[in-house]
């Protein structure tokens, strides 16, 4: 079982960066680029309220969270893109998107 009470930032950074992305910033957020595509990730272990800024997000957590982040995200239905990936301690994750209609037309 995941150390639930740690962060996967780890995890994160390297699910970006083998995905072709240029990872910057410290601690538990970072900025992920690669083309026009900047993304804000956010390495969670518990609940936390929905920022309120961003354009892109990415929520990475422990894959027994996933779902309830998911749920979370979807009652609150911030006005930016989001996606949450729930990551194993296998390296293996799994991305749960946001439903279309939660991120506002442009």
């Amino acid at each position: 079982m995941a150390t639930v009470s740690t962060p996967p930032i780890e995890q994160a950074r390297s699910i970006f960066t083998d995905l072709g992305y240029a990872v910057s910033g410290d601690g538990r957020e970072f900025v992920a680029e690669r083309k026009w595509r900047a993304v804000r990730v956010t390495a969670l272990t518990d609940s936390a309220d929905a920022p309120d800024d961003g354009e892109m997000r990415c929520f990475v957590t422990w894959d027994e969270r996933a779902p309830d982040l998911r749920r979370e995200l979807r009652r609150a239905n911030p006005a930016y893109e989001w996606a949450v990936i729930g990551v194993r301690e296998s390296g293996d994750y799994e991305v749960l998107r946001a439903p279309s209609s939660a991120a506002p037309a442009v």
